[in-house]
Order: C-alpha cells, then structure tokens, then sequence
C-alpha cells in the first residue's frame, strides 16, 4: 500500500477569514480530495474549516491537528481529531506532518506555521492578492538559507496542481 500524500492547508483562522478566503480555501478541500491526497489543518475555523469542508463534502479524508487538548473543539468537517494540547507549539507538528503546504491569507499563526515548514523544506505555495503575512515572501525566501522557495499562484486549481507537482520532484 503506498502511502497517501499529505497536504497542509493554513490560513486566517475565524477572525479575518473574509467570504474570498473561505471560497477559495473550500475549493482548494475539493481539488485535494480529488487528487486522493490527505488536507491536514490546525482543525478550527476560517480556511481551516473551509479547506475541511470542501474536501469532506468531496468524500475526502480530512485530519485537524488542534491546539487544545479537547478534541470537541475541532471544527465538524474533521474525519480525524488529533487535540495536543500544545497549544501553538502544534504548529511544528502540523509542518512535520504535512509533504507540501497550502497558504491561504493568514496572519501571525500563519507566519509561524510557515516559517517551521520553511525550517523542515517542505514545498509550499500561497495564494497570492490576499494581504497574507507571507505575501513578502512570495516567489522568494524567507531567509538568507534559502531552504524553499515560496511560490505565488492564483487560484485553487493552480495550487493544488503546483503542490502535488512539487512534492512529487
């Protein structure tokens, strides 16, 4: 049995998740669940339950990786619980766990997943135009290691597309 890939979607939790991030990130659950692969997220809401939503409603396997140690918490389109009670600390494990990474707007959480998927090389792609706190690293690095580039797309389709492409190199 080959192991499934494993993609991670983050993003702008409840408060700042505007209609467009929502969309965009329930298409993206769509398109992962169609390309067989697994959407991991930190479990909550915005992009988080967005992102679970499209691929639940498109018959895919969704885990949430939350920071309370209550696994009530998690938002309901969540297959799979995993409550550490870690705290934010579980943002290591979310890039640990992941082969690529989905950026969908987002803010300082988001900037702190994105830096522990940078430290580890995991593939990453953002969606671009949508006043992201890695919107200066697109197309570039975060630092002078040069670890992994970060790559702008525009929609949904585009990165999903370009994360399994990437993984797969």
């Amino acid at each position: 049995m080959v192991r499934k890939r494993q993609i991670l979607v983050i993003g702008n939790n409840t408060n700042g998740c505007t209609p467009k991030h929502e969309k965009i990130a329930y298409d993206i659950g769509i398109e992962i669940a169609k390309s067989d692969s697994v959407l991991i997220n930190g479990g909550l809401g915005g992009v988080m339950e967005a992102a679970s939503h499209g691929a639940h409603d498109a018959n895919g396997l969704t885990v949430g990786i939350i920071p309370q140690d209550d696994a009530s918490l998690a938002n309901e389109f969540c297959d799979i619980v995993i409550p550490t009670g870690m705290g934010l600390t579980r943002d290591y494990l979310n890039a640990l766990s992941a082969d690529g990474v989905i950026i969908v707007g987002g803010g300082s959480g988001t900037l702190s997943e994105t830096c522990a998927s940078y430290m580890y090389k995991k593939p990453m792609v953002v969606i671009k135009n949508l006043g992201s706190s890695v919107d200066p690293y697109i197309d570039g690095y975060v630092d002078h290691r040069k670890n992994i580039k970060i790559i702008g797309v525009d929609t949904a389709q585009e990165a999903v597309q370009k994360i399994l492409e990437l993984i797969s190199n």
